[in-house]
């Protein structure tokens, strides 16, 4: 009896220490896990970014965990991201923001995210990201009318920005505004030739009155006062000419800065955004620690690696018949997730 006891305990040993040597299994992209960790990423990529909008989380495209002792793991994460209406100077939280859609040409951020989580609680290491405008072609056969993004130094959209902020400045009662930089434009031509635009603004120290005297002596607020805004435009040059804009100041918030791009142009806009119809958040957002270390290298690695797993493994299912059980419904791939707006 003592012997069948002992037997016993022997297997129970033996099956605890299986389990606990097994390795965890691996997360799905739409996991609880996964997600919180996008979450963390996502505030993280849009806290250090300094120019154009907030981004919105689109879909996981891959997640990967390498265990690195007790309580303590490496996440990678490979996100897409869409760009939401909200600039990345504005206090409103990202739930609250609205994703352009489809028709506004919208704009993708593709971004990898290496992350730590110790003791349940996680933080980012490193990122790495750029965005583009959706194509063109892809745009225009889906909706032929919808106007496209322009040039952020297109000569119509220079023009619009510089009539629609004199207009606001010559009329107003609060502080002249400046230039902070263009957001977004887009020109229409048919059956009216308009620009519409928006941009960011930053109060100065004068008046609209001061101003006209000696406006070049008008500068931004210190950034223990700076008060921050936007401004959308509206320019009708044919066949009838017509102006509107309404600009929005959000008021002081404190630790919330712009960066002002390292060679100004006309436009404020930084000289490796001339010519692009965005801006790039590989410009607002490329961590150094992200670019210079291997990180990317290793998520790409793992990346691959997955890639030729998932071949090998579907080239063996043809050759491999396994038996189902009546009615079985196979689960999901564990990854990419689900798409929470649209694809483009």
């Amino acid at each position: 009896m003592k012997a069948l006891v002992a037997l016993i305990l022997l297997v129970q040993l033996a099956i605890h220490k299986a389990e606990a040597e097994s390795p965890p299994a691996p997360l799905g992209c739409d996991d609880p896990e996964s997600e919180a960790a996008a979450e963390v990423a996502v505030n993280y990529i849009n806290g250090h970014s300094h120019h154009g909008y907030k981004f919105a989380l689109n879909r996981i495209e891959d997640i990967r965990v390498v265990p690195q002792g007790p309580n303590t793991d490496i996440i990678f994460l490979e996100l897409d991201l869409l760009e939401t209406k909200c600039p990345i100077l504005s206090p409103t939280p990202l739930a609250n923001c609205t994703v352009r859609s489809f028709a506004e040409h919208a704009v993708e951020g593709d971004c990898d995210v290496k992350l730590q989580k110790v003791n349940g609680i996680l933080s980012v290491l490193a990122s790495k990201c750029h965005s583009h405008a959706d194509s063109r072609e892809d745009v225009s056969k889906v909706c032929p009318d919808c106007p496209l993004l322009a040039n952020l130094n297109d000569t119509d959209v220079l023009e619009a920005v510089s009539a629609a902020l004199n207009d606001y400045n010559s009329k107003t009662t609060g502080p002249y505004l400046r230039l902070l930089e263009i957001g977004r434009a887009v020109i229409q031509y048919h059956p009216v030739h308009v620009v519409v635009t928006e941009f960011a603004v930053g109060a100065t120290n004068c008046s609209g009155e001061e101003a006209k005297a000696n406006v070049g002596a008008c500068q931004l607020l210190p950034e223990d006062q700076s008060n921050f805004g936007f401004c959308t435009g509206e320019v009708v040059k044919h066949p009838s000419q017509n102006l509107q804009v309404n600009c929005q100041l959000y008021g002081h918030q404190p630790g919330v800065t712009y960066t002002h791009p390292g060679q100004d142009t006309s436009a404020g806009l930084a000289p490796s955004a001339v010519g692009f119809t965005n801006h790039n958040l590989r410009l607002s957002h490329n961590n150094p620690v992200a670019s210079e270390s291997s990180s990317s290298e290793i998520l790409r690695s793992m990346l691959s690696a997955k890639s030729v797993t998932k071949r090998a493994v579907a080239e063996a299912a043809q050759h491999v018949k396994v038996p189902r059980p009546v009615g079985f419904v196979p689960p999901p791939p564990p990854c990419p997730g689900k798409i929470r707006h649209f694809d483009i």
